[in-house]
Order: C-alpha cells, then sequence, then structure tokens
C-alpha cells in the first residue's frame, strides 16, 4: 500500500506477554476479561454435538460424509443422486421434498451425511433406506413423515418406513422427527451394529421403532433423549441385541386403545441384554419388560400414572465400560427432550478441521457456492502455516477457534507484498458477504527487520465481502496487518472488530470499508524511532460515504516512544480524488505515544482535507491541541455504532451483546 519507512522496530514482544497485558488493559477499561467473555459466549445452551457419541462412537467412529463436499438438495432427483452416490457428501436437505412414487425409497450409500437445513428439511412420503454392507452413515435435523396408508394401523399391507437399514454399520440417527408412516417409523435390522439413536422425536404412529429380526446376539445400540408421544408400541421393541443402552428418553401420551399386550414401552425381547437409565414414563401402559431369555437392569426411572409390566432381572452390562455420557436427572427428562429434540433450527453443518478436513482451505472448499445457511468451520487448537481464501462464492461461513483461548488457534503465513502484491501478502483473504470469525489469531509473521525489501508491506488479513463480523480475535503483522476493503470504490462493505486485538507499526488499519472497532486492543508498535513510529490508519473512504472508520470504546496502547506515532493519514490510492479518509476515535484511551498533532498528510494529499476527528478520548496521548477535530455533541450522537453498519438493511451485528 505503502512505502515503508527504512527504521524498524526492535524487537517483537513475545505473544504470550501481550496477550497477558492485554487482558489486564481490558479489564481496567471495565470492559471484563476477555477470556470471561469468551466463556460465557461458548457456554453451552444447546443440548447437540457435532459428533456421534454412544455405541456409534467405538470401533472406528461414526463421521457420516466429512471430509466430502457440501452440497443443499432441494429435490427428489438431487438427494437420490448425492446420497447413492460412491463418494462422501454432506447432504443438506432444504425444505420438503415430496417422494414419488408415494411410499419410494431414497437409497443411502455409505459415508454419507444427510442433514436438514436449520428446522426446514423434510422428506414426506418416502423412506431412507441402507442395503447391506452400508457403513458410516449420519441421518439428523429431519422430519421425515407421512406416508401412512389410511386404515393400514397395523402396517400389515405396505412397509414404508422412514428409515430402514438392514446389515449395517456405524450409524447415527439424531434430532430428527418421524410422523405417521405406512409400517415403522424407525427399522434397524438383522445384525446391524454399532448404532446410535439420540434426540429424536416419534409420534403419531402404531410401532414406533423396531430392532433386530435376528436369532444372531450381535447388535450394540445407543438410544438417549429420544421422544416417544402419540404412539403405540415399539418404543423401542430390542430382539436380541447384544447391548440395549436406553437412557433419558421420554414417553408420553401413549396411544391408549385398550389392547392389553400390543401397547408397551421398552421391550427386551430375545436373548436381549438392556440397561434403562433416569427415563420418564408418562401414562404409559407396560413401561418397560423383558422375556424370561433376556435381561433387564433399570435404574433412577420415574413412572408417573402407568400400569402393567415392570421387569427387571439379570445384570445385562455396564454402559460405562465401553463409554463415557452424561446423565440427566429423571425428573429434567420431560423438559428437556420435549425442547431439544427433533429439527433445531440452529443445527446446521459444522466442518471440523483437522478432524473432517486437514486444513482451513480445505473446509472452506467444501461449502457449496452460493451458500444460502451458515456453515461452521470448526477449528481445533493448533498453529495452521497457510493461506486461506473465502472467495465471494461462499457467503455466510462461520470460522470459528475451538481453543480455550483465541491464542490457542493460529492462522499464519509470512508473505510480503514484494511476493504478490499486497492482496497476496495476506494470510487471509475474505471475499465473501456474512462471514463471522471468532475466538481465532490472523498472524502475518514476515519480518521485517530481518530484510530489505521495496515491498515490506504483510497483511494478516483482507476482506472485501459485505457485513463481517470478528469476535474475540487478534491481528498480528506490521506494515499493512488489517485490510478492510471493498470490491470497488463506490461498493460499501462494512466490518464489525469486537474484543478484539490489533497490532502493526505502518497503517495497521486501513482501506476504504466502513469499519466499526468496538472494545478493542489496539498495539502501535515501535520501530526504533524517536520521531515517527508508524500510523494506526490509513483510510480510503469513498466520498460518497459518510461512514469510514470507527475505533470505540477501546485502548491504544505502545511500547513507542512518547510523541512518536500517528492517530492516521489519509490513503488515495493511485492518486483517486474521490478516495476521501473518514476516521473517528472516541471515548477512546490513548498512550503517550502518540503525536500532539497525531493526523498527518500522505503522499501530497493533505490531512485537513480529510475527514478525522475525534470524541471524549482520555490518556495521556488525548490532551487537546489546535491539530485535533474534535467532533461536536450533535454529530456524536450520529457518528454511531449503529449508524456506522446499518446501511440499507439494518445490519446490527453488536445487537445481544
Amino acid at each position: 500500500m505503502t512505502q515503508h519507512l527504512h527504521s524498524k522496530r526492535l524487537q517483537r514482544p513475545g505473544y504470550g506477554t501481550v496477550l497477558a497485558a492485554v487482558l489486564g488493559l481490558v479489564a481496567a477499561l471495565s470492559l471484563g476479561a476477555i477470556g470471561q467473555a469468551k466463556a460465557a459466549e461458548k457456554t453451552p445452551v444447546d443440548r447437540w454435538s457435532d459428533r456421534a457419541h454412544g455405541f456409534a462412537s467405538l470401533a472406528g467412529g461414526t463421521t457420516g460424509g466429512a471430509g466430502g463436499k457440501v452440497v443443499t438438495v432441494t429435490d427428489q432427483a438431487a438427494l437420490a443422486t448425492y446420497a447413492a452416490a460412491e463418494e462422501p457428501y454432506v447432504i443438506r436437505v432444504s425444505g420438503a421434498i415430496a417422494v414419488e412414487p408415494f411410499g419410494s425409497d431414497i437409497v443411502v450409500a455409505s459415508n454419507k451425511t444427510i442433514i436438514g437445513v436449520g428446522d426446514t428439511g423434510e422428506i414426506v412420503h418416502g423412506e431412507l433406506h441402507l442395503n447391506p454392507g452400508t457403513h458410516n452413515v449420519i441421518i439428523r435435523n429431519l422430519t421425515i413423515r407421512d406416508s401412512y396408508v389410511e386404515g393400514d394401523w397395523d402396517g400389515k399391507t405396505t412397509d414404508f418406513d422412514a428409515i430402514q437399514m438392514d446389515t449395517v454399520d456405524h450409524v447415527w440417527i439424531d434430532h430428527n422427527r418421524f410422523e405417521h408412516m405406512g409400517d415403522g417409523l424407525l427399522d434397524i435390522r438383522k445384525d446391524s451394529r454399532y448404532i446410535t439413536v439420540s434426540y429424536n422425536q416419534f409420534t403419531n404412529h402404531n410401532k414406533a421403532f423396531g430392532i433386530g429380526w435376528t436369532t444372531n446376539v450381535l447388535t450394540e445400540m445407543t438410544i438417549d433423549h429420544n421422544w416417544f408421544h402419540g404412539t403405540k408400541q415399539r418404543n423401542p421393541s430390542a430382539d436380541n441385541l447384544a447391548y440395549a443402552h436406553l437412557y433419558n428418553n421420554y414417553l408420553s401420551s401413549q396411544v391408549a386403545d385398550g389392547d392389553p399386550v400390543w401397547t408397551y414401552g421398552n421391550w427386551a425381547r430375545g436373548k436381549t441384554k438392556m440397561v434403562i437409565e433416569n427415563s420418564y414414563y408418562d401414562g404409559v401402559q407396560h413401561p418397560y419388560q423383558a422375556d424370561a431369555t433376556a435381561e433387564l437392569v433399570q435404574r433412577g426411572s420415574i413412572l408417573k400414572y402407568t400400569t402393567g409390566r415392570t421387569d427387571a432381572w439379570g445384570t445385562a452390562f455396564d454402559p460405562r465400560s465401553f463409554y463415557d455420557y452424561r446423565l440427566d436427572p429423571a425428573a429434567a427428562v420431560p423438559s428437556l427432550v420435549s425442547r431439544f429434540s427433533g429439527p433445531q433450527q440452529r443445527i446446521g453443518v459444522t466442518l471440523h478441521v483437522p478432524g473432517d478436513y486437514p486444513t482451513v482451505q480445505a473446509a472452506v472448499d467444501a461449502v457449496p457456492d452460493g451458500n444460502a445457511v451458515p456453515v461452521t468451520i470448526a477449528v481445533a487448537p493448533g498453529t495452521y502455516r497457510a493461506k486461506v481464501s473465502i472467495p465471494a462464492t461462499k457467503p455466510r461461513i462461520v470460522l470459528q477457534g475451538t481453543g480455550h483461548d483465541r491464542s490457542d488457534t493460529v492462522i499464519v503465513y509470512d508473505t510480503p507484498a514484494e511476493y504478490g502484491g499486497s492482496t497476496g501478502s495476506a494470510t487471509v483473504r475474505i471475499a465473501a458477504n456474512d462471514v463471522t470469525a471468532r475466538h481465532l489469531t490472523f498472524s502475518n509473521d514476515f519480518d521485517e527487520a530481518a530484510v530489505e525489501l521495496k515491498g515490506e508491506q504483510a497483511l494478516a488479513m483482507k476482506t472485501t465481502g459485505d457485513r463481517i463480523v470478528f469476535e474475540d480475535t487478534a491481528f498480528l503483522g506490521n506494515q499493512d496487518t488489517l485490510m478492510t476493503d471493498s470490491p470497488k470504490l463506490d461498493v460499501i462493505s462494512r466490518v464489525y472488530i469486537r474484543d478484539s486485538y490489533i497490532e502493526g507499526d505502518v497503517d495497521f488499519v486501513y482501506g476504504r470499508a466502513t469499519t466499526v472497532i468496538e472494545r478493542s486492543v489496539i498495539r502501535a508498535l515501535s520501530r526504533g524511532s524517536d520521531t515517527n513510529n508508524g500510523y494506526i490508519t490509513a483510510a480510503s473512504t469513498w466520498t460518497g460515504n459518510p461512514y469510514g472508520f470507527l475505533i470505540t470504546r477501546s485502548k491504544v496502547v505502545s511500547d513507542a516512544p512518547d510523541q512518536s506515532f500517528h492517530l492516521g493519514r489519509p490513503w488515495h490510492p493511485g492518486g483517486e480524488p474521490a478516495a476521501v479518509a473518514q476516521v473517528l476515535i472516541r471515548d477512546t484511551e490513548l498512550p503517550a505515544a502518540v503525536k500532539s498533532s497525531p493526523w498527518t498528510d500522505m503522499s501530497g494529499f493533505s490531512w485537513k482535507d480529510a475527514r478525522f476527528a475525534e470524541y471524549r478520548n482520555s490518556g495521556p496521548g488525548a490532551a487537546p491541541s489546535a491539530d485535533r477535530p474534535q467532533l461536536g455533541a450533535a454529530d456524536a450522537r450520529t457518528y454511531t455504532v449503529a449508524n456506522y453498519l446499518k446501511g440499507t438493511d439494518g445490519w446490527a451485528p453488536y445487537a445481544g451483546h
């Protein structure tokens, strides 16, 4: 962007030291410790995980289509094509897909995830069918409904299940709603193994959930947090299971048709070994029963208005000898399960790095073009030395570190502008709209002090998309650390940065995007000069845009000598006269390193022609002077976070904080 001044800072502080200082500074600002704020944000309120648990997690685990492409389907032909493909896919079902002919199968091959988009994904009049030998399948967040044939309550003339599988292994059925089908809602048959069925709703049906149809004793199954309501039998019926672990299930509103035998809750049949824990039975006939050849252990469940059999004999098995699990109190089950079972709006596709995809870029590449629903790329703690580009064709990505602290997950590279220009130097580039990044560190660790190059700009991040959010992020670099830009001069893009940390020396926050930096720490690094160590901002705001950069409720810190750092200068790329910087720094603490005349000229353009102002700043670097334009109180009511960001669509990413 700019020609670098030749004096360099002498030493880069260790990031751990910087982070500790930042935490203290933020606390001193009464902003709350960043780690505590982040921990509060990450406190789980939803009852789901993106990883299979129980028996489906054993013997290699169940990952579905992880590592494959992500596709979104809205019609039967696309669903059938991707579901039956040989290669892995994550298949997102958006809206209702009516299957024809009525009651037909959609065959699901191995290594597939089929997941509803929000709570909209439905398969109507059709069945998902897993043939013998199929393995590693996840079916989540779908409603499968309405293949019932009028008058066939017992399902004797049709075999229109919601999901049927024979001799398969490693399947996770999670957060689905099964309703009013032609035979069983869920039939898991013929020695299928390593299955988990969790947080589903079985409703408005006769035969809910059957397992078995074999004389062998091989099947291992976990069944937890499911809600059986408005059903009659098979809740479930488990025939010759080696291990059946049922916990925290809720059975209510059982069909009351006076049938003394075939209206029941859980049934351990044949040689099944069954363990039931902390479930809740409300108004159920025969809550749990066992054949004389089976073993059934029950502990901790609540029975309310129940009648009939409650069999318990034998020792069955110890589930914790196979896996760990969270056991909720039985009294909490009705509330938990009724709220969190079935499809959930906030369940989406989460792509794990490196669990599902080896690199962040590989996960980005898997997101479908024209993506309409948020996809989260969850990045495990570690240092990822690679560049990342999110193209304009892949909007609505959430890039999220999963460590305890943002410094745990670092995306870093070391390219200077000498090799590929400023844009080419960026470690991460975001051209897409509606991208959020949180709990991450972005770094360009090119060492400007070690070499002499003409192009020493080295961007950690460049954005050109609109509605970009950074929360609890760090941007590390020297010259041109963070560029928030737009596709062209008269196109307005908006960026919101909150509870974050930005460091650099020359023009290290720059570009023409409307950018709000709130509740953050900005560190102005010393390059070893007694008089000029650099410039925090270099805005190139389009003259038709009243809102450029707003730094508010933040703190600037520096190890540079007193009176040696500028707040900014006006950047006119290529001498463009219609790029007229707008920067407001308000309600922010400034260090002694800030010059008493903090704005300066650039490339022949006077700072006095730009739109620079301050308002109610504090600290040793905020002392008034003739060269410090101050915003009036009336204008201050206009130049707010809300007005900077609202645009024509009312964007308010700060809401709810």
